[in-house]
Order: C-alpha cells, then sequence, then structure tokens
C-alpha cells in the first residue's frame, strides 16, 4: 500500500499505518460536531499516515482539533514541509483552527481579521510584489511580516484593506 512519509514522499508498505477504513472510527473519536467535515476524501481511499506523524498528531491535538502553530511546531519538530502535517491532518480528520494570519478557526467567526486603517506604502509594495495570480501566497505573507518585523495579522489586515485575498495556506487548508 502507498503513503505519504513525513518527508513528503510515497512509500510503499504492506503494513499501512492508517487505512481509509479507519476514518469512520478516527472520526466518532475526534470530531466532535455534528456537521464534521470529512477533510480525508480529498485525498483518496489509499491515503495513509506515516506512524511517527499520526501518533504526533494525536497526541498534540486538542479535542480533534489542530492550531496552526502546533501544525508548524510538529513539522519543524519532525523536519517535514507544512502541507504533509496538513495533509495528515485532513485524513486524521483533525480541524485545522486558529490561522496565524486570523484567517481561520476562530469563534464566533471564522476570520478575527480586521481592515488596517492605513496601508504603510512600503508594505503595500512589498504585499503587491508578493502577489501570484491577484493572490498573496500564505508563505509569503509570513516572509514579508518577518522582514517587517510586524505580526502577521497586520499583513493579513493590510491585505484584506487592499483587497487581497490570502491563497494558497502553507497546510493547505485553502
Amino acid at each position: 500500500m502507498e503513503y505519504w512519509s513525513i518527508d513528503g514522499t510515497f512509500q510503499n508498505s504492506n503494513t499501512p499505518v492508517l487505512q481509509h477504513s479507519d476514518l469512520p472510527i478516527l472520526r466518532m473519536m475526534l470530531m466532535d460536531r455534528k456537521d464534521a467535515a470529512y477533510f480525508a476524501t480529498n485525498h483518496g481511499p489509499d491515503a495513509v499516515v506515516d506512524a511517527l506523524l499520526r501518533e504526533t498528531l494525536l497526541r498534540r491535538a486538542l479535542q480533534g482539533k489542530l492550531p496552526c502553530a502546533l501544525a508548524f511546531g510538529v513539522a519543524k519538530g519532525l523536519g517535514v514541509l507544512p502541507d504533509v502535517v496538513g495533509r495528515a491532518a485532513d485524513l486524521l480528520e483533525l480541524r485545522l483552527v486558529k490561522c496565524q494570519l486570523g484567517l481561520f478557526g476562530y469563534r464566533p467567526k471564522k476570520s478575527i481579521v480586521r481592515r488596517a486603517a492605513s496601508v504603510p506604502q512600503e508594505l503595500e509594495d512589498a504585499i503587491l510584489a508578493g502577489l501570484i495570480n491577484d493572490r498573496l501566497p500564505c508563505k509569503t505573507a509570513w516572509g514579508i511580516a518577518r522582514q517587517f518585523g510586524i505580526h502577521k495579522m497586520r499583513v493579513s489586515a493590510a491585505c484584506d484593506t487592499m483587497g487581497i485575498k490570502i491563497k494558497p495556506c502553507q497546510l493547505g487548508a485553502f
């Protein structure tokens, strides 16, 4: 059976770590909402998760939820790309929450981004320079925040003010 290993490559194994048929059981264990989305269906019936990554995510997730910062911590700790962790979270039916850009996973509203009163010209120029197909990739938004020494949500607020969507997410959430 093929599966994604923690290094983001396909592996073959006769001993799958998590099978698609295990998902109904995991859904009952991890999802506490009536309207639980079936994230794993995005990855096909043969997708499985590497054992170390699965164990780490299930141990660190909080009531079936995986905060963005925690997902990035797992990625860094295991030496894998964030999208590998995001894909594993989908397969384990973990809900990604508390986006570090403020875009999703907050209550009562999904997003906590508030428009900026104004956007400094240098920040606007950096955002415009980072656009790909009129959207700012999440990774680029993080880089801009680091470059300017500002909080990531300030970049989100500037994008909102400028009418620019941030996409794609490094974890694959959007």
